[in-house]
């Protein structure tokens, strides 16, 4: 039988191998397969309603507290945590911008990451790639990401920034030169630039909304390329 709880000491020092396969009579190995099993099963939600506690070796009634929820705390804890990470995404690449920004002349060459890299910079939609590729590979999901083609439908403007879709009516914006903006605003505080279309590496979605559709099928036919 283990005595299982949250180790406060030191760990050893000394060379360590970390991805060790396992010894087939492991002692640990038929508890960590459990776990894992009710892990992959359950739908963590954000939820703010409290839910009763499912770990057997754990208390069976709920914890005292100050009247906090715990569930509320790390909802609210995780959402500030991806704000303050995407705010810093977007203050550095717009500070590099500044520096690293190429234009494409009269063709818009649409750059990948490595490209932009090797490169040591380009224009709107080779940086956007730095602050997409890093929110990707900083937990942000596949489906709450993606690239955008913004439009200015007073001059015909094309610009190529990031959109979070912490909220699915509202997504905040990440533009890598700061021609459109700057920090990381709402799309709602950008009213006189619409989105017209979404992407990633392997889905592709247009905008709809009034009038929309006109406006960006008579600007696409000239094309200016995004900044």
């Amino acid at each position: 039988m283990f005595l299982f709880g949250c180790v406060a000491g030191q760990p050893p020092r000394g060379a360590l191998h970390f991805f060790e396969t396992p010894a087939p009579d492991d002692p640990w190995s038929r508890k960590i397969a459990r776990w894992q099993v009710r892990e992959r099963a359950q739908t963590v939600g954000d939820s703010l309603l409290s839910a009763p506690s499912t770990v057997a070796s754990g208390p069976e009634t709920q914890a005292r507290s100050d009247g906090a929820d715990l569930r509320s705390e790390w909802v609210a804890f995780r959402a500030e945590q991806k704000r303050t990470t995407a705010r810093a995404a977007a203050a550095w690449i717009q500070r590099k911008a500044k520096t690293h920004y190429i234009a494409d002349g009269p063709y818009d060459h649409w750059a990948t990451l490595e490209e932009t890299l090797v490169r040591n910079g380009d224009d709107c939609d080779g940086l956007e790639l730095l602050t997409y590729h890093f929110l990707r590979e900083a937990g942000f999901r596949d489906d709450e990401l993606f690239r955008a083609i913004v439009l200015r439908p007073s001059d015909g403007q094309h610009h190529m920034v990031t959109l979070w879709f912490e909220q699915s009516h509202d997504p905040w914006v990440i533009d890598p030169t700061g021609a459109m903006i700057t920090g990381m605003p709402r799309m709602s505080d950008v009213p006189e630039w619409v989105p017209i279309k979404l992407f990633s590496e392997t889905a592709e979605f247009t905008v709809r909304g009034p009038g929309l559709a006109r406006v960006a099928t008579a600007t696409a036919r000239g094309l200016t390329p995004p900044r």
